[in-house]
């Protein structure tokens, strides 16, 4: 096997066994938990690395094989199948996409992929909110900006950080 097929392997496997142990942690604490799902994402951030670090197409299967292994140490909320796709596979899938937003350099580097990929996100959540879950639209965003808007807000600030303090490619 390819030395690099085997690098690239190991450094997926290592950004889903980050995410999982930082998921556990963020149902551990807590942090602006809902009732009926949504915590602060810290997980989030290795799907965003994933993204800027490995490409969109694996960061996408990054975040793909965590949706499976995250039903392990917390419940899935959702009420039939095709709201588990929109609110875990559409809603954490999307992570991967992030490198695909240009950044905008001056005076900062600002990582405009993290903030597209979390809000949509959060318009995905509020979606299934109002269809499946039958609250009204402005319930359905209150509920989940609530651990959604910290979260960007965790990620824009920790993700750039972290990419910095990273090898390149």
């Amino acid at each position: 096997m390819n030395r690099s097929v085997v690098s690239t392997s190991v450094r997926m496997a290592v950004y889903v066994a980050l995410f999982i142990a930082l998921d556990y942690l963020s149902n551990q604490i807590g942090i602006f938990r809902m009732p009926q799902g949504g915590t602060i994402g810290l997980s989030t951030i290795v799907l965003l690395i994933a993204s800027y670090q490995l490409g969109w197409k694996k960061a996408t299967l990054v975040a793909l094989i965590t949706i499976p292994l995250q039903g392990m140490f917390a419940p899935y909320y959702s009420v039939d199948i095709l709201d588990f796709i929109f609110e875990y596979v559409l809603a954490f899938g999307i992570y991967g996409l992030a490198s695909l937003f240009p950044n905008i350099e001056k005076p900062f580097t600002l990582y405009t992929g993290i903030i597209v990929v979390n809000l949509i996100r959060l318009a995905i959540h509020s979606y299934a909110g109002v269809v499946y879950w039958g609250a009204t639209w402005s319930t359905s965003f209150a509920y989940n900006a609530w651990y959604m808007i910290p979260t960007l807000i965790v990620a824009l600030l920790l993700v750039p950080s972290i990419l910095k303090r990273l090898p390149k490619n």
